[in-house]
């Protein structure tokens, strides 16, 4: 077993997958609207909470990540969903055919990767045209010094995060692949600090500087991002 955060806290994730397992299905259902007939891919799937989460409304699901711990959990976990399948792989450097899905989705990954551009260019090489991808993450503020005093709370927390991506930065990154926007929304989500730092076994001198750096506010925005590959114009 490795000895990162993800092999430390699988178990942890899960849990919080489980637990919201219900009302996070039917949030997925309800923004993209899935078909019966689409072929899905996630990338950074984690232990699968959106794997899970489309799993009833597609057709199948490939769920992509470079942690083992993390893919054993999600197997263990989601042995009821049997169109997930589970395999080993780099979200920046997918390897699959060009235009093979109908929706490309990650949810809370981009944050955690140096090259995010690349993430979100593998979805889009990844489904055909007509077909859509999906960006569920945590938005950093508008105010530039509020971002960076956001991200270095969330460093101290988990050596892992990179950088969060304000909505202008996130748009920009989605439309430069060649997607169009459909459809856009945005959560306010509540976090109680202990059990957040918690959740990624945050201790020790690494958890005090975390709590010094805590932002006033306990509540973290999350958007969601719909678009769609188009037949480029004529």
């Amino acid at each position: 077993m490795s000895d990162d955060r993800w092999s430390r806290t699988a178990v942890k994730l899960g849990e919080v997958e489980e637990n919201r397992r219900e009302a996070f299905t039917e949030a997925v259902r309800s923004f993209v609207q899935p078909n019966r007939e689409d072929h899905a891919i996630d990338l950074g799937a984690g232990t699968g909470a959106l794997s899970f989460a489309l799993s009833p409304y597609v057709a199948d699901v490939l769920a992509v990540d470079l942690s083992p711990e993390l893919i054993a959990e999600g197997r263990r976990r989601g042995s009821a969903f049997t169109n997930v399948t589970f395999v080993e792989g780099d979200a920046r450097d997918l390897d699959v055919r060009r235009g093979t899905y109908d929706l490309a989705g990650c949810s809370r990954v981009l944050h955690h990767v140096d090259r995010p551009e690349m993430v979100v260019a593998s979805m889009a090489r990844a489904i055909k045209f007509g077909g859509r991808v999906l960006v569920i993450d945590q938005i950093a503020p508008a105010d530039p010094l509020l971002a960076v005093e956001l991200d270095r709370f969330e460093r101290a927390r988990s050596p892992e995060h990179r950088r969060l991506l304000p909505d202008i930065d996130m748009r920009a990154l989605i439309e430069a692949n060649g997607l169009v926007m459909t459809r856009t929304k945005f959560t306010e989500e509540q976090r109680n600090l202990a059990w957040y730092l918690d959740l990624a076994d945050c201790s020790g001198d690494a958890r005090r500087e975390a709590e010094e750096l805590a932002p006033p506010s306990s509540t973290a925005l999350v958007g969601w991002y719909l678009a769609e590959k188009r037949l480029p114009a004529a």
